[in-house]
């Protein structure tokens, strides 16, 4: 990933910001501290859709694996009361 100090943005507009998101995301460095992250907006959805692809693959295996416990509403507020 790229890194940008947030001065040469302020110098050179976002017009630098793009050369860079050409590469991919740009951290946004502030006070040598990497603050941000700017990327495209349709790189942000792909990421967001396969972290929750992701998910549920994992939900799936726990349940194949007998990692998970059926209940109600109720049974989960029983046991957190119980504690």
């Amino acid at each position: 990933m790229v890194a940008m100090p947030v001065q040469e943005i302020k110098r050179r507009g976002m017009s630098a910001m793009n050369e860079q998101l050409a590469n991919g995301p740009v951290w946004v460095i502030s006070n040598n501290v990497p603050k941000y992250v700017v990327m495209f907006g349709e790189t942000y959805r792909q990421m967001e859709d396969e972290l929750s692809a992701l998910r549920v693959q994992l939900s799936e295996a726990d349940v194949r694996a007998g990692r998970v416990t059926r209940g109600t509403a109720d049974d989960l507020m029983g046991e957190l009361l119980e504690d």
